[in-house]
């Protein structure tokens, strides 16, 4: 009961007509309705009908806590399991994230906030007591959400599920960051277990269970460097310099300079790591052993590693 009241989850009756009758004799006109996405207009013509039937209905409100939009999930066998007001005057979908008239200011009391994948997931962690979590409305996160939770935090989390869909978000959001990344703002990822989500895991395992995964969340380098292919074995030249070069393909979208400086030498260290550690039999004079570049040079210049092959 506490959920309901707090999120404002109503019901869409199984009628064409039940909202526009009750919403006509409170003196909106049908134009307006059709235009706030409440009715749709069938486009070979005939009369109006309600958007939203056999649904639970969440309320989708702005940062002040104003209901600008709904979204409803099926009750019955629609193929669309999810559905969403249409943009409007007053909505537009890549723009507002659900719940983030109750996770402002848990976000600034905790210093965190977190995005996950969808209504349920806000709920769930509300739930379980996590009250800075917010959600895209079913697509992914874009530019303009990554904004407004910058906005609160420098640092938000992006919290998804651990199978490939899951994935597949998270790959998208840290693709999508990199050319809004400026010094100080970026983002974490954590992934939940695969084949849990919010919901599941905090009734298994309870809130520590959730802390747990948001205590590992990975930084946005380490995101990059494992869709680049660097968590894989690679121990040749030749595929070390083809991780370089999709490493470079990510760090030249970030506009920031400085930024991007501290981008490459980071991964620099890291491509050169494998090589610096191999003993081999090679005896060149000190001066002729490898020798890591300056660091304004691309991350894995052409060049020798000098003194003689023995054997």
């Amino acid at each position: 009961a506490e959920t309901i009241s707090g999120f404002r989850l109503g019901y869409a009756s199984d009628s064409r007509t039940a909202l526009k009758t009750a919403l006509k004799s409170a003196n909106a006109s049908e134009s307006l309705l059709v235009t706030a996405g409440m009715l749709i207009e069938p486009d070979g013509g005939g009369p109006s009908y309600d958007r939203f039937r056999n649904r639970v209905i969440f309320p989708i409100q702005d940062r002040r806590g104003r209901v600008i939009a709904f979204g409803g999930r099926t009750l019955g066998n629609s193929p669309a399991k999810y559905l969403n007001s249409p943009d409007t005057p007053v909505f537009q979908k890549g723009s507002v994230l659900y719940g983030m008239h109750l996770a402002r200011g848990a976000a600034r009391k905790s210093g965190r906030i977190i995005a996950v994948e969808g209504y349920m997931d806000v709920i769930a962690l509300n739930q379980g007591g996590v009250a800075e979590t917010v959600a895209p409305l079913g697509t992914a996160l874009t530019e303009l959400q990554m904004e407004e939770m910058w906005r609160l935090v420098d640092s938000p989390t992006l919290c998804f599920d651990g199978d490939r869909a899951g994935q597949k978000a998270a790959a998208r959001a840290a693709e999508r960051a990199l050319p809004r990344l400026k010094s100080g703002k970026t983002m974490l990822f954590a992934a939940l277990p695969a084949g849990e989500d919010p919901d599941s895991l905090i009734n298994s395992g309870g809130r520590s269970a959730i802390e747990e995964v948001l205590a590992g969340a990975a930084p946005l380098s380490e995101q990059l460097w494992k869709l680049a292919g660097g968590s894989e074995t690679i121990t040749s030249p030749e595929g070390r310099a083809a991780l370089n070069r999709r490493l470079n393909t990510y760090l030249e979208q970030i506009p920031d300079d400085d930024l991007k400086f501290y981008f490459r030498r980071h991964y620099k260290n890291r491509l050169f790591e494998p090589f610096t550690k191999i003993k081999s039999g090679f005896r060149g004079r000190p001066e002729q052993q490898l020798r890591r570049p300056h660091d304004d040079d691309k991350l894995l210049p052409q060049q020798g590693l000098g003194g003689r092959a023995e054997g």
